[in-house]
């Protein structure tokens, strides 16, 4: 069995305000589930959650960094700011791969952005 990533869950102070920022800015679908403030989330590519935070958010980054990819850079980066996230620093190109910004969400979570190149799609074989 390949190695994959299986799940992901995104943490929040304020779930139905984080909820809100990820229908707006990526459309995805939120399922009531398992305890409170708990939804699986439909849409993402890859199975995932979104919970209320356990613990108070860490200094710095902790975990994994995550990376979304997404048709169109510079309208992602609008509907991020629209739904209450801000872009951490510059847009960033790498050559042969696409370019990408980092961003925090409406929780503070901190994330990627980035709109790869054709050919880099075409490895992935998604295009």
């Amino acid at each position: 069995m390949p190695n994959r990533l299986a799940h992901f869950a995104i943490e929040a102070d304020d779930v139905d305000r984080a909820r809100a920022f990820y229908q707006a800015v990526f459309e995805w679908e939120f399922e009531p589930w398992g305890p409170p403030e708990f939804y699986l989330i439909h849409g993402a590519g890859v199975h995932g959650a979104l919970q209320k935070r356990r613990e108070p958010m860490p200094e710095g980054r902790k975990g994994f960094e995550c990376s979304f990819a997404v048709d169109d850079l510079t309208e992602s980066i609008k509907r991020v700011e629209g739904a209450g996230g801000k872009t951490l620093g510059a847009v960033v190109g790498i050559p042969n791969v696409g370019q990408l910004v980092t961003f925090a969400d409406s929780e503070g979570n901190e994330a990627i952005l980035i709109q790869y190149e054709a050919e880099r799609l075409k490895e992935f074989g998604w295009s």
